[in-house]
């Protein structure tokens, strides 16, 4: 009885390991995403702002 419920508590470990990692790497994405937002922009308001 007392391995079923160690088994138990291992695999709900598991899964917030599983959930942890999967909101890490949004959270990464997400930096990447507002980063090269950024960049975007800036580099067409910089084209725009050469055209005069």
């Amino acid at each position: 009885m007392a391995e079923i419920m160690m088994k138990r508590q291992l695999n709900k470990k598991k899964g917030h390991g599983f959930s942890r990692k999967c909101a890490s790497l949004v959270k990464q994405q997400r930096a990447r995403i507002y980063i090269l937002r950024r960049c975007a922009t800036m580099l067409v308001c910089w084209y725009f702002q050469g055209d005069d």
